[in-house]
């Protein structure tokens, strides 16, 4: 049985990954117009038709990117939460998004990646268009009450692992990134013969594809520290990662890939997810991680 810390919960997000299932010929056409006529708002059309709660999005958007709106790019477009609604009655999950000139907008069908459950709130949702295909980013809400340790589990960020983690009730270290080296040097030298052949299309196509296949490996490596962390009822000591690129002193290949490796996005996932289930993350000095005690966790004088 768990304990917790602390009188009150608290509110953390995530987001939820969906795709809008097959649609019928109308209700695309009429989501393709909105949509892009919230890329045609934000690129400078004022006269361009929105429903009024999306334009005022499109407005907050524009004062967050300061005007710099980049020429050519797709934004997702935002939806308030107040004006999109999801349920379970017919298809697992339902998404109602408002249409400029379409009473009650459309219902379209989303499926998602991993359920909302009744303790969530949806607080904002972004759709996105990628080829033929709509995808929905729903971020939900919930509120937490977080447990109460008892013992730590410290994570040391490095060259030739991603992350090491070290237990205070296990002196054992696991090791975390055997296949993200192998994923990243795959890809650097697939990268290097293009650019000699100087296949520019093809670099920015095989890019987006890394980053998803590192991100894929990313959530298993974070979904196994923090199943961890879970199993142990520890805290995650997480270092600062303030100039770890200049541990490397390697060979000029595996100093490429090193540089490449996305440290920072690692400990996001970590973060996100270890707080979604309650679990206390805490952030030291990077140098400080690497002296922690194997026993006690702590880092000595």
């Amino acid at each position: 049985m768990c304990c917790f810390l602390g009188e009150s919960p608290t509110k953390v997000r995530k987001t939820i990954k969906a795709k809008i299932l097959e649609l019928r010929k109308g209700k695309e056409e009429l989501l393709r117009r909105e949509y892009e006529n919230w890329q045609r708002y934000l690129h400078g059309d004022k006269t361009a038709p929105l429903y009024s709660a999306t334009m005022q999005q499109a407005e907050r958007l524009l004062r967050k990117l300061k005007d710099e709106v980049k020429p050519n790019k797709e934004y997702p477009m935002i939806l308030r939460r107040d004006v999109y609604r999801a349920n379970t009655k017919i298809a697992p999950y339902w998404l109602k998004i408002p249409i400029y000139g379409v009473r009650g907008g459309i219902n379209v069908p989303i499926k998602t990646h991993e359920p909302i459950t009744g303790d969530m709130v949806c607080r904002e949702a972004k759709i996105i268009r990628k080829g033929d295909e709509w995808f929905v980013y729903i971020v939900v809400e919930k509120e937490v009450e977080e447990r109460s340790p008892k013992s730590i589990l410290a994570i040391d960020m490095g060259i030739r692992w991603i992350a090491t983690t070290v237990n205070s009730n296990n002196p054992r270290p696991k090791f975390y990134g055997r296949e993200l080296r192998r994923v990243k040097g795959r890809y650097f030298q697939l990268r290097r013969r293009l650019q000699l052949k100087k296949a520019y299309r093809a670099l920015k196509k095989i890019g987006h594809k890394e980053r998803r296949v590192v991100n894929d490996v990313l959530h298993k490596i974070s979904r196994a520290i923090v199943n961890e962390a879970l199993e142990n009822n520890s805290m995650i000591v997480l270092g600062e990662l303030k100039g770890i690129g200049r541990k490397d002193r390697g060979r000029r290949f595996n100093r490429k890939i090193n540089n490449g490796f996305p440290y920072h996005r690692l400990c996001w996932f970590i973060e996100y997810k270890a707080r979604w289930l309650g679990i206390k993350v805490v952030k030291i000095s990077e140098r400080k991680t690497s002296k922690t005690c194997h026993k006690c966790g702590g880092t000595g004088s």
